[in-house]
Order: C-alpha cells, then sequence, then structure tokens
C-alpha cells in the first residue's frame, strides 16, 4: 500500500468536508472559465476590445492554466498537496479581484493570466486529493462530483455571467469569487489531508517550453484569423510553436522527473482519453463563445436572458451527472462516454443549423438538451480513464495532464473556431445580427467536426482500450481465486 494512502488514513477524514471544500474550489474556477461569455458584449463595449483582444481575455486565462498544469501538479507532489492547494487558491482570488477591477483591457488580460496560475495549481491538486483521500466505490462517487461540477460550472457560470452583467456589472462575476475564496481559504487548513511530499525537483524546462509552445501556436492562429495567414508573425509564431512543442517532448524524455512523464502515453486507453479531451474542449469552447454571442446580439436576448437560455442544458447535465455512477457501474464507462459523445455531436450539428431569425425552443433550446446530455455523460468517463492505472506517483501528474489537455484543448479550439468564424465574413458587408449567425455557424460546424474526430478517438482508442482492461482483470480474477480457495482449505 502507498506511502501516500497510508498517511491519509492515520487521520480522521471529514469525507464530506474533504469533497466540498475541493469541489466549491473547482467549482470557482470552472466558474470564471466561463461567466465570461454572457458579459462579453458589455464587456467589449465597456473596455473598447477588439474582436482578437475578446478571444485573449479568455485564451489568456486558459493558456497559462493549461500551460502551467503540469508544473503545479509536480508542485502538489513535491511540496504536499495541501499547502500548494491553499496558495493556488491564494493566488486565484486575488486575481479575481485584479479583474473585477480592471480599467483596461491590457490589466484585464493580465490579470486573466495571473488568474490561470493559481488554476493551474489548484485544478491539479484537487482531483489528487480526491484520488488520495477516496477509494473503490467512494472514489468513484467522488469522481463522478468532480466531473459533474465540471460540466454544471460551466453552464452556471454562463447564467451568474448573464445576471451579473445585467442588474450590475460585467466585473460583479468576478467579486463573486472574493468571499468564496476566503471561505474556501479558512475551511482547507483545517479539513484537507496533509499528503506525503515526495522527493523530486521541478521539471522548469519542461513547464515554460509547453506554455511557450502552445501560447505561440494560440497566437499564431488567433494572429492569422485578424492579420492573415501568410503575414510574417502568424509564420514566426508557427515555427516557434513547433520548435518549442519538439524541445518539450525532447526534454520529457530525457528528463529525470518530468512534469509529463511520457509513459502515462503507453496505455491506449489513457491517450485515448486525453485525445478525446482535447478534441471535445476545443468544440464546447467554441460552443458557449460564440452561441451567447448569437443570442444577444442575433436573437437580441440580454446578458440574463442569454444565461438562462443555457439553464435546459444545465438541468439535464446535472440530472444525467448525478445518475453516472449508477450507469457506469452497470455499463462500465466506455459506453456512456460514447454514447455522449455522439449526443453532443448531434445537438452541435442541429445547434449550427442556426439563422438570424431562427426559434429559440427548436433551434436553440432542443439542441441544448442533446448537448447537455451529452456532457454529463462524457465528462466523468474521461476523467476516469485519464487516470486509469496511474501509479500513486504518477497521480499528480496524471491529474495534471487531464486536466491540461482540458485547458490547452479550449485554447486551441477558440483559436482555431475563431479563425474560421472570421473567415466566414471576411470581406462581406452585412448586418450584425446576420454576421453574428454566420460566424457562430461556422464555428459550431467546425465544432461539429472536432466532435466527430473524438468520437472516432473514443471507437479506436478507448473502447478496444477499456475492453482489454476489463478481460485482463477477468484473466487476473481467475488466476486468484483458486490460490484463495486453496489456501482457505490449508488453513
Amino acid at each position: 500500500m502507498s506511502s501516500i494512502t497510508d498517511a491519509i488514513r492515520t487521520t480522521t477524514l471529514h469525507k464530506g468536508a474533504i469533497l466540498t471544500v475541493i469541489l466549491v474550489s473547482y467549482f470557482m474556477i470552472l466558474l470564471d472559465n466561463s461567466v465570461i461569455f454572457t458579459a462579453l458584449p458589455s464587456l467589449q463595449a465597456d473596455l473598447q476590445l477588439t474582436g482578437t483582444e475578446l478571444a485573449w481575455v479568455q485564451d489568456a486565462y486558459t493558456l497559462v492554466f493549461g500551460g502551467l498544469l503540469l508544473l503545479g501538479a509536480r508542485a502538489g507532489d513535491i511540496l504536499g498537496r495541501k499547502p500548494v492547494f491553499i496558495f493556488g487558491l491564494i493566488v486565484f482570488s486575488v486575481a479575481s479581484l485584479l479583474i473585477a477591477l480592471s480599467p483596461a483591457g491590457w490589466w484585464l488580460i493580465t490579470a486573466r493570466a495571473i488568474q490561470g496560475i493559481g488554476a493551474a495549481v489548484v485544478a491539479p491538486s484537487a482531483l489528487s486529493l480526491i484520488t488520495a483521500a477516496f477509494e473503490g466505490e467512494q472514489r468513484s462517487r467522488a469522481v463522478a462530483w468532480y466531473s459533474a461540477t465540471a460540466g454544471i460550472g460551466a453552464s452556471l457560470g454562463l447564467v451568474i455571467g448573464g445576471a451579473t452583467a445585467s442588474w450590475f456589472s460585467w466585473r460583479a462575476g468576478f467579486f463573486i469569487n472574493v468571499p468564496i475564496g476566503i471561505a474556501m481559504l479558512i475551511l482547507a487548513p483545517r479539513f484537507l489531508p496533509r499528503t506525503p511530499k515526495l522527493p523530486g525537483r521541478f521539471d522548469i524546462v519542461g513547464a515554460v517550453t509547453s506554455t511557450l509552445g502552445v501560447g505561440s501556436l494560440v497566437f499564431a492562429i488567433l494572429y492569422a484569423a485578424e492579420f492573415g495567414w501568410a503575414t510574417v508573425p502568424t509564420l514566426v509564431g508557427f515555427v516557434v510553436a513547433a520548435v518549442v512543442l519538439t524541445v518539450f517532448v525532447v526534454a520529457e524524455a530525457r528528463a529525470a522527473q518530468p512534469i509529463m512523464p511520457l509513459r502515462l502515453f503507453a496505455s491506449r486507453l489513457r491517450t485515448g482519453a486525453y485525445l478525446t479531451r482535447l478534441l471535445y474542449l476545443g468544440a464546447m469552447i467554441g460552443f458557449f463563445f460564440f452561441t451567447s454571442q448569437y443570442l444577444q446580439e442575433a436573437l437580441g436576448f440580454t446578458p440574463l436572458q442569454a444565461g438562462l437560455a443555457f439553464l435546459p442544458m444545465t438541468v439535464v447535465n446535472f440530472a444525467v451527472a448525478v445518475a453516472i455512477p449508477r450507469l457506469t457501474a452497470r455499463f462500465g464507462n466506455a459506453l456512456p462516454l460514447t454514447v455522449g459523445v455522439v449526443l453532443t455531436l448531434a445537438g452541435m450539428i442541429w445547434l449550427s443549423r442556426i439563422a438570424p431569425t431562427s426559434d429559440y425552443l427548436t433551434a436553440v433550446a432542443l439542441p441544448m438538451l442533446l448537448i447537455g446530455a451529452g456532457q454529463g455523460l462524457a465528462f466523468a468517463p474521461m476523467t476516469t480513464y485519464g487516470i486509469s492505472g496511474a501509479t500513486p506517483s504518477d497521480a499528480g501528474a496524471a491529474s495534471g495532464v487531464v486536466n491540461t489537455f482540458h485547458q490547452v484543448g479550449s485554447s486551441l479550439g477558440l483559436g482555431i473556431l475563431v479563425a474560421i468564424a472570421g473567415a466566414a465574413v471576411s470581406g462581406t458587408t452585412t448586418s450584425m445580427a446576420t454576421a453574428v449567425t454566420a460566424e457562430a455557424s461556422a464555428a459550431l460546424t467546425a465544432g461539429s467536426g472536432f466532435l466527430l474526430l473524438s468520437l472516432i478517438i473514443v471507437l479506436a482508442l478507448v473502447v478496444p482500450g477499456a475492453a482489454a482492461l476489463r478481460r485482463r482483470a477477468a484473466t487476473e480474477a481467475t488466476v486468484e481465486t483458486p490460490a484463495a480457495v486453496s489456501a482457505q482449505s490449508r488453513a
């Protein structure tokens, strides 16, 4: 039995309190990942941002979040997950306050990047604490709630962002984090278990090259969307990204203690889960980003109405996510994941057919029901498979990779979809409603392509990998059972 598990078992664990602190803190991170969406039009008008700057408001957060997640996970292993988790909460809460006080776009984008640092520390520590504090069926339920929080946090963030933007200001959505963060900082030192510090050192080269590589790639995509694919900065960005990401892979292969152990990708099950998450989140970020703008600028919804428009998805998402532990206990994780991706794909294709005069109920709400059900089914299995079979020493790294692919998928996905949306209306002179609808339709169609690719990966890697895992478990049980019976008869 691992030293981590032994150390935790010697402490009286308040399981409910532990899970509450972890999930509320994780919810706060996800809230700020989506609270911005329904406030985008009012934020853009207030700070006079261009379309590219508006994309960077989101990407500054997700890029730093995704780029530093692996280092955050490693910090939890070396320094202890509890103190690292608390440090991340402090950084995140302070950055939220700075965002709410932003006087200009550069301040906002910088504060969002700082907020990403805090999120990069909290997120992997949260999943690692769940892995360390819970076992067996309890862990399955805890992971299911963690995954449900991912979907619900994103959806509720839209409602909260819209409500605060309509009633007060877009800034209010970030002020909310300050009292929540203070409350969690009071509870975390008391209830979270202290895990042993593992010997090791930080992989600074890996952290820097992963962040710069992905950042350069997203910069090139966003710059190309506004100024063209043949421009010098665009080409330089792609070249830098290719070189730096190559250096990252080589450095990870040679590092004694890498932040992304390449051995994690030896499992086709984990690899499939990571790639599925990358593509799935690339599609979902486009769904939130463009649908919220379509609702407000084409259909004339207020920010509050736009937030409430996502409620059908939120309700279905929650209902399905709550049922996931029972579904996976009966059918395993592969079937819910497959059905979840299929439902999300169907909903996205349906939603991509929007027009400036579409009816909300048939063109938006009904597709959202499919997307919400798909999210509820897909997130927990993706998370479970992402950490499946990881050793205790790799638990932090595995959870870091899960969250890294989550955030990098969001960053790359948004960059690609913004470029595609911009190309859809380039050189045309149409009304605002028509232009926004064309952009949203093009982005959602491309997002459907992401989901189709993720479905192919699920069928090619995850489903066969899960089947092989079940066969191996059955074989081991068959071998162990006679030995156990023999031992009992001798006794």
